[in-house]
């Protein structure tokens, strides 16, 4: 200033910051971060950070420009940031939420949160709870008001959703019509035993003694012993039971044929159990895998040197997928069940059925019979053990380990 130059020019030194400095890392902080609503201008899709900034940005060329095209057709631009406003909030609602019944308010936090979400200012509605009741005009959602606010619960009509729905109904009542059968069906057959039959009416004597100087003697022994003999006479006259065999030999003759025709016709306990046999036959379901079997690797994606080779089954986990240990190196692999084969044993040799009406029972394997791919077997466990069972299919047993 002595020399008469004066003091440096400000303005030149004002610049942008660098990036390292405190001045950079605080506006890039404060960028990150959500602003004031009404410092945003959705058109240009730019947030301002103060009312000096929105003003500035108005006032530029760019924003003016944008505000011309606006004003050509403003309906247009409102109802595409209305429909991008719905589609993005729905999608948030179905992902996050599902189904589930939810406060209004918590979808929207947490969609405002994704800093280029379009605004509610830019949209045909004005509040959050103006939206709310639309989607309950529009069916696209189940809305119900509380104390505490607006509920949300989102209506899934996907096709594979309802197509899963369907199935899923439709097997229950399936179901239930299978047990109403097999009801009616008992019912029927406890009608067809009892119209056979003629309930015996009881007849009622009055208790008379011939002799009444005759004395009544009670045996309260519960059995004889051999070597005991029996007394000749009672002073209570024949044994009605002894002779009894005598009266049934004479009527055996005519009543033959009448027997032989009751043998024929099965009970109905018979009758029950035969159908409940023929129902556990048709039983099988779509997972068959079962700790302790020896199994057989069908994929090469492993590597070839597991390729048709043995293993044993340690752990099933959620019906598909198994823990194997191979036989030949004890490597442990995670594996889907579409990736396994059974093993059938030699005859004479144990195994477990893993599907059909006999699953779960051990067996030991009797014959095979190769044209037809299938096996003869003889359950070893259960109450059916000893039963023979002819054609058990290949899949449906496994040598146990």
């Amino acid at each position: 200033r002595r020399l008469g130059l004066g003091w440096p020019s400000r303005a030149g030194k004002m610049g942008k910051a660098e990036f390292l400095t405190p001045k950079a890392i605080a506006n890039r902080i404060k960028s990150k971060g959500l602003q004031k609503l009404r410092w945003y201008c959705q058109m240009c899709q730019k947030q301002c950070r103060d009312e000096n900034g929105f003003k500035c940005h108005c006032m530029s060329e760019s924003h003016q420009r944008q505000l011309l095209l606006a004003s050509e057709n403003p309906q247009q631009f409102m109802d595409y940031f209305s429909e991008e406003f719905r589609n993005e909030f729905l999608e948030l609602l179905r992902r996050r939420f599902g189904t589930k019944r939810v406060h209004n308010n918590v979808i929207y936090n947490e969609y405002i949160s994704h800093r280029e979400h379009v605004h509610m200012n830019a949209t045909m509605w004005e509040t959050l709870t103006d939206f709310t009741k639309w989607l309950g005009r529009e069916g696209l959602c189940k809305v119900d008001e509380t104390p505490k606010g607006w509920y949300i619960q989102y209506i899934d009509r996907d096709p594979e959703t309802i197509c899963r729905q369907q199935e899923l109904e439709k097997k229950k009542k399936q179901e239930l019509d299978d047990e109403e059968r097999n009801a009616k069906f008992i019912e029927e057959l406890v009608r067809r035993g009892k119209e056979g039959k003629e309930e015996a009416v009881p007849v009622f004597t009055e208790l008379k003694r011939e002799n009444e100087e005759e004395k009544v003697a009670f045996n309260l022994n519960k059995g004889q012993c051999a070597s005991t003999p029996a007394p000749k006479s009672s002073s209570l006259g024949p044994n009605p039971l002894q002779a009894a065999p005598s009266v049934k030999r004479k009527e055996s003759g005519p009543a033959s044929s009448s027997e032989t025709k009751d043998k024929k016709k099965k009970s109905a306990l018979d009758e029950i159990m035969e159908f409940e046999e023929q129902k556990k036959r048709s039983l099988r379901r779509d997972h068959w895998l079962h700790t302790g079997i020896v199994v057989k690797l069908i994929t090469k994606k492993l590597g070839e040197k597991y390729y048709k080779k043995k293993a044993v089954i340690k752990e099933v986990q959620e019906k598909y997928t198994a823990i194997i240990k191979m036989v030949d190196s004890g490597d442990k692999l995670k594996v889907d069940q579409t990736h396994l084969e059974t093993v059938i044993p030699a005859p004479g040799k144990k195994l477990l059925v893993v599907n059909g009406g006999y699953r779960g029972n051990e067996a030991i394997l009797n014959s095979i019979h190769e044209q037809s791919f299938s096996a003869s077997i003889i359950i070893d466990s259960g109450p059916l053990q000893g039963r023979k069972v002819e054609s058990v299919q290949y899949e449906d047993i496994s040598k146990l380990a």
